[in-house]
């Protein structure tokens, strides 16, 4: 996980107090929707962002989380080369954001500071990607859902997570009636704890993807 956000260089900080402003988000706030223009790199500074790929039908899959002292690399690429979003980004939680103007970063890597932040944030995000690929391509649709119940538990600080059945299909690329099944069997298994419009995990892993240790 990268280090917690604290740029101590006086002249970076000088130029982030100066093109920066700081703004909340409340949970389930939109950031950034695909197709936007990026005109500001968000830096999460309390709370949690989650990143979604949709397609043109407004199906998604759910990639990774921005948490505290992060950014979003793909906010990095588009903005660096020009693109508008490919991604939306939702407030997990209520969260507070650093918004930094795009067009002033471009001479910042004269900080070692800034281009170590920008270095950690592709190499996080490049290996959280490769999971979700290797679970898309190689796993189970069952793997794929311990995996992203895991994460937003991780990004929410608890067990508890106040979902419906059709936020986490359409969140997986999947039908609400294959994740209530597997929900079940879950339950089944004393995995997870189902309530109204909401889950409860009961065990948790050593890695994302469930291997039968318990942690």
């Amino acid at each position: 996980m990268m280090k917690p956000f604290i740029f101590t260089d006086p002249l970076l900080l000088a130029e982030l107090n100066k093109y920066s402003r700081t703004k909340t988000f409340e949970k389930d706030a939109v950031l950034i929707y695909p197709g936007d223009e990026i005109t500001y790199l968000p830096i999460v500074l309390k709370g949690s962002v989650r990143v979604i790929r949709e397609d043109s039908g407004l199906k998604g899959q759910f990639l990774y989380h921005i948490l505290a002292g992060q950014t979003c690399a793909m906010s990095l690429t588009c903005c660096q080369s020009g693109k508008k979003s490919m991604i939306k980004a939702v407030a997990e939680e209520q969260s507070e954001v650093m918004l930094v103007s795009v067009k002033e970063t471009e001479g910042w890597f004269i900080y070692p500071e800034w281009r170590s932040f920008v270095s950690e944030s592709y190499g996080l995000r490049l290996k959280e990607l490769l999971e979700v690929i290797d679970l898309i391509a190689f796993s189970n649709m069952d793997n794929q859902l311990f995996h992203y119940l895991n994460q937003r538990a991780r990004a929410n600080n608890t067990n508890v997570l106040k979902i419906t059945h059709q936020q986490i299909a359409d969140e997986l690329h999947t039908h609400r009636e294959a994740i209530s099944r597997l929900l079940r069997i879950m339950e089944e298994k004393q995995i997870v704890r189902l309530g109204r419009n909401s889950i409860e995990l009961l065990q948790y892993y050593v890695s994302n993807v469930p291997d039968g240790r318990e942690t």
